[in-house]
């Protein structure tokens, strides 16, 4: 403070210089900021609680104050990215449990899936012991064109040298994956032989529908894992295909989706529904009611329709099968859907982070929320399925006490239906528990059972290339006793004793093994194509329709 008195005493002293005069309120201005610097900063040096003018800005909450002052003063150093992480967590919990704080670091990823691509080269990789193998090679993709093949070990990936040390998918990821119309070089090791290809990254599909294929004669079957931005796109391809094949009844699998966009559903309702009938309508605090309607001619407006659905089901996937359901479109099979009625919208942050916020309630044609009850909490929220499976409810139609969900509704055609705590199947199948026992868990855990499938593929290629397709593969091949004994021999490598399995549970193991091998082949379709064959849901949906 003397430095800022000694300048206005030297100022005084000038005034009589008219000359100066002119410039007296800059310096008097200049006189005062110092001295209010040199006040802070004293004030900091001796660790002074009191509010200053530059202590806390204009309308920061106790919580913004707090960050700063652990940044300022704490007595360690602290990584403040995970303390404010930590806290923007514990804010968003007050409120409901699908208002998200996305880190910057994980919003590219989050994005990608929901925009259904990335950049990168095209394969499906896996590591093995300190190896990275391919897996899978995508047809079209940039992989393929450079020539790279199933069975494929990476020596090298550009300067980065692969084998002999500890890989870790995020680092392998960060490898392989760049900006499209750049190049990398890798080696390779195959049959042997050292192998390198230069490969062009480019634009890589992440495809929410799994599978596309006719069960029978006339009934169709789509798989969809997802709702991102290019579902509609690819449902409506695949109903083009099979329509084209002679369906004239179609299986939604809609198992295990968790959602994503709530348009992309609102467009596929509207192919299966008519006369601007309502799908679906939002509304919230500060957001008015919103409505969702069939407003175009639809692909699938009258033949037979099943939905399937498991304590999987969520979010916009709940809106498709609320809508088909309130308007009795739909013959609805599986368990009771996990209950996801809220609507979020992302809001992009400063630092490249983002918040996604719910805004709104999603309400299917008759009004129900199937939004189920987060009043105790995040954590008894989370654990909901888990209590499903300890009170019976995945396993027993009776535990289904659909009264208690909430208020009951009446559709058009007189069915009775329920909102709240998710939407209840017109027909129950229960849970097959048999492929969780144990001893298939760590397989599956452990990615025991995947590594031997991969192997066991590498090693019969061309054997089991020759079935031609999945539906002949299907029919036709047998895992005999030999295969039964290699995967008994590979899983005692991982301390896993399959002996003495009983024969229910090694009938749904070998059904997975000869699944995983037509993945191998035919992709994810391959999969469901095989193992869909002895699926209880699917068996129930072809009696219901035929």
């Amino acid at each position: 403070m003397k430095f800022a008195l000694s300048i206005a005493k030297y100022i005084i002293q000038m005034n009589n210089n008219k000359r100066l005069q002119v410039w007296l309120p800059l310096l008097f201005a200049l006189t005062m900021i110092v001295g209010m610097w040199l006040g802070y900063s004293l004030s900091g040096s001796l660790g002074s609680s009191s509010n200053g003018v530059f202590s806390r800005s204009s309308g920061s909450t106790s919580l913004q104050e707090i960050l700063e002052l652990i940044n300022k003063r704490y007595v360690d150093s602290v990584n403040m990215h995970s303390i404010t992480d930590s806290a923007i967590g514990g804010v968003l919990d007050q409120l409901d449990p699908h208002s998200a704080y996305i880190p910057a670091s994980e919003l590219q990823e989050v994005n990608e899936d929901l925009e259904g691509q990335f950049q990168g080269i095209g394969i499906e990789f896996s590591i093995l012991g300190d190896t990275l193998n391919v897996v899978s090679v995508i047809a079209g993709g940039p992989s393929e064109k450079a020539g790279l093949q199933i069975g494929d070990k990476f020596l090298k990936v550009g300067d980065t040298v692969m084998t002999g040390r500890h890989l870790t998918t995020e680092e392998v990821r960060k490898l392989l994956r760049g900006q499209e119309g750049s190049k990398v070089e890798v080696t390779l090791l195959r049959m042997g032989q050292s192998v390198k290809a230069l490969i062009t990254r480019g634009m890589i599909p992440l495809n929410s529908l799994d599978a596309d294929y006719m069960l029978n004669s006339k009934t169709g079957y789509i798989k969809l894992n997802k709702f991102s931005a290019t579902t509609y796109a690819e449902f409506m391809a695949a109903m083009d295909t099979l329509k084209g094949k002679g369906m004239q009844q179609l299986v939604l699998d809609l198992r295990d989706n968790g959602g994503g966009y709530m348009e992309q559903a609102v467009e596929i309702a509207d192919e299966f529904l008519d006369d601007n009938k309502l799908i679906v309508y939002t509304q919230g605090r500060n957001s008015p009611r919103k409505e969702y309607t069939a407003d175009k001619p639809g692909l699938f407006e009258k033949g037979k329709l099943v939905v399937l659905i498991d304590e999987g089901t969520a979010s916009a996937s709940e809106i498709l099968t609320g809508s088909l359901q309130d308007w009795d479109r739909a013959t609805i099979i599986g368990r009771r859907s996990f209950g996801k009625g809220l609507v979020q919208e992302q809001y992009s942050l400063s630092d490249g982070s983002a918040l996604r916020l719910t805004i709104a309630r999603y309400y299917t044609p008759l009004g129900r929320s199937i939004q189920k009850s987060y009043a105790k909490g995040v954590r008894e929220y989370e654990d909901d399925i888990i209590n499903r499976i300890h009170n019976g409810e995945l396993v027993n139609a009776d535990s289904n006490k659909v009264a208690a969900l909430g208020k009951a509704y009446v559709t058009p055609g007189g069915h009775k239906v329920y909102g709240g705590g998710g939407i209840m199947p017109d027909i129950f199948v229960p849970l097959d528990t048999t492929e969780y026992s144990p001893i298939l868990v760590r397989l599956y855990r452990h990615n025991t059972l995947s590594d031997f499938v991969y192997n066991y593929y590498v090693a019969n290629k061309g054997t089991l290339n020759g079935y031609g397709s999945a539906k002949n593969f299907a029919e036709k091949f047998n895992p005999g006793a030999d295969l039964w004994s290699s995967l008994v021999h590979y899983a005692s490598k991982d301390s896993v004793d399959l002996q003495y399995l009983p024969t229910k549970d090694k009938d749904m193991l070998m059904l997975r093994t000869k699944s995983l091998l037509a993945r191998q082949i035919w992709q994810v379709e391959g999969f469901f194509e095989v193992y869909n064959q002895d699926d209880p849901m699917i068996k129930k949906a072809l009696e219901n329709l035929n």
